[in-house]
């Protein structure tokens, strides 16, 4: 075994797989751990977890505020080169903010990853909702609007995978049948936005639209989401969709 391995350092074989594992141990509600919960949440040997930090903190890909851990700033620097963020981000934000301005109601801009979307930014202005995912964090793809969204324009392997990740009631509203889900996600094209009717939180309700890429293949979704009351299809469904029409152009150009 080499000193390396040994050591158990990010460079080692196998190495960049338990920095994954400490790495993804780490989420919206857990960005500061204990020693003990990065070693149960990651599903590593102790000893293991230590020394792997511990070439981490070196590195600036962790940070050790007292006794807890917490996402270094290298990782800040680089996540901002991801073309997700000098590209898509960049390109929609101004659209972001128009569609927030006019709805005073907090907006998001998201894309698939895998049975999740990933939230990739957030304007929410004054009117906090505790509720909702922050920039980084995941919600279901089949239950969201931002999820429909984009699955109304997926291919089918694309949209049996989600499926095949569970389709749990999160909510009394929730659909939970695929072909519930099926016959909604055939209605978005025709009116060019998706509804989230409670289905993630109740009381309150999305209208989403997807964002296009130069090849016409749907890339991601931005959204309108507030209270129900407040969010209502017939009144801010048409500002989404232009709103995402008009990104999806500066996105194409952009790319």
């Amino acid at each position: 075994m080499s000193p390396a391995e040994r050591d158990g350092s990010p460079g080692a074989t196998g190495g960049l797989d338990r920095a994954a594992a400490i790495l993804g141990a780490f989420d919206a509600e857990h960005r500061e751990l204990t020693l003990a919960a990065l070693v149960a949440r990651s599903g590593l040997p102790r000893s293991t977890t230590h020394r792997t930090a511990q070439a981490m903190i070196r590195l600036d890909w962790l940070d050790k505020a007292r006794d807890r851990y917490r996402i270094g700033n290298r990782l800040f620097e680089v996540s901002g080169l991801a073309p997700i963020r000098i590209e898509l981000r960049e390109a929609v934000l101004p659209f972001l903010h128009d569609l927030h301005h006019a709805t005073r109601t907090t907006v998001q801009l998201g894309v698939l990853a895998g049975t999740q979307v990933l939230i990739v930014e957030k304007i929410s202005g004054h009117r906090a909702m505790p509720m909702l995912s922050q920039v980084g964090g995941t919600i279901p793809a089949y239950c969201s609007g931002l999820g429909r969204a984009i699955l109304a324009y997926s291919d089918s392997a694309t949209v049996d995978a989600v499926f095949a990740g569970g389709l749990a009631r999160r909510t009394p509203r929730t659909l939970t049948s695929a072909t519930g889900i099926l016959r909604d996600l055939a209605a978005i094209p025709a009116r060019g936005w998706a509804v989230d009717r409670e289905e993630g939180n109740i009381g309150v309700s999305c209208i989403a639209a997807p964002i296009f890429g130069p090849l016409g293949d749907v890339a991601a979704a931005l959204s309108v989401t507030g209270p129900t009351q407040l969010v209502r299809a017939d009144r801010i469904g048409p500002a989404v969709r232009m709103a995402a029409s008009a990104a999806s152009r500066a996105y194409s150009v952009r790319r």
